[in-house]
């Protein structure tokens, strides 16, 4: 049995979460809570139901960020044209790999977030791209760096009594092209490997890229090494197999599963690396071709 609140404010949500006599569980969509729940896995004693809490729904550009409030459910990311630039085009590609329709319509991108799976989409784009979460509590909120938040399968820096309100996402410059790729036994299975990946490149060379890796590890895992290897060198073909080497057998850490041993999600990760810095370099290549045919 447990009790179960419905508060209408971001203060009544975090004095809820704060009752120490309590172990508190929040729900927002509830896909992954409900179901450990049924099994068993999760025994809270109270759910808060945060899906009245105003100011939580909220998406839009401020500044140089795309700031995403704890209730903007997938679908909203479905159509490109729902975040500007790049940006747009590299959530639409990922949340399109979430699930199915039913899910994607109930189940939220902050949610993901503090469920941190290792198979989850959202949560190595937010790794990639340095993403900050808002995290707060009865004595106010903090700052989290993504970079600093994964700690392990669904281990995180957020605190008990912590509610996570918005993350924020760096917009992505105009010259810079997006590609995400996934692979998975079936359509609707967790990833088995998953590639984020974006490419700035200026007068056909690198300047940067950032690479994120999806169930390559315990956690969430930014291929540093990759992208080191990138930097500075002119686009050319065996350029993305040598990125994706790199990523298999420098920064994947696989973990076992059922259908695919760690050499297999290696293998997996250097091809998928190498066909998404491919795709991204085509969609940069598109979008500056867009950019010269409109000053014509």
């Amino acid at each position: 049995m447990f009790d179960y609140v419905a508060p209408r404010s971001v203060r009544e949500t975090v004095d809820a979460l704060g009752d120490p006599g309590r172990t508190a569980a929040v729900i927002a969509g509830g896909q992954s809570l409900l179901l450990e729940m049924h099994l068993w896995r999760r025994r809270p004693d109270l759910v808060v139901d945060v899906n009245r809490v105003a100011g939580l729904d909220g998406l839009g550009v401020d500044g140089g960020s795309l700031r995403v409030g704890a209730l903007v459910r997938h679908a909203a990311f479905e159509a490109p044209q729902a975040v500007p630039g790049p940006l747009g085009t590299l959530f639409q590609q990922a949340v399109t790999n979430i699930a199915h329709p039913p899910i994607r319509a109930r189940g939220t991108l902050v949610g993901s977030l503090a469920w941190a799976h290792p198979a989850s989409e959202w949560c190595a784009v937010a790794l990639a791209l340095d993403a900050d979460l808002t995290l707060r509590d009865s004595d106010g909120a903090r700052q989290v760096p993504a970079r600093d938040y994964f700690q392990g399968p669904h281990r995180t820096a957020r605190r008990p009594r912590e509610l996570i309100t918005s993350v924020r996402f760096p917009l992505l410059s105009d010259d810079t092209g997006v590609a995400f790729i996934e692979h998975r036994r079936t359509h609707f299975c967790f990833a088995t490997v998953a590639v984020s990946a974006t490419l700035t490149v200026r007068d056909g060379v690198i300047t940067g890229s950032r690479i994120g890796l999806v169930n390559a590890s315990d956690r969430p895992v930014r291929a540093l090494a990759a992208e080191q290897s990138l930097l500075g060198a002119e686009i050319a073909d065996d350029l993305y197999h040598r990125a994706g080497r790199a990523a298999a057998e420098q920064d994947a850490a696989p973990v076992a599963e059922p259908f695919a041993d760690p050499g297999y999600k290696r293998q997996a990760v250097a091809v998928l690396v190498g066909r998404a810095l491919r795709r991204a370099a085509a969609d940069q290549r598109s979008r500056a071709a867009g950019r010269t045919e409109g000053l014509r």
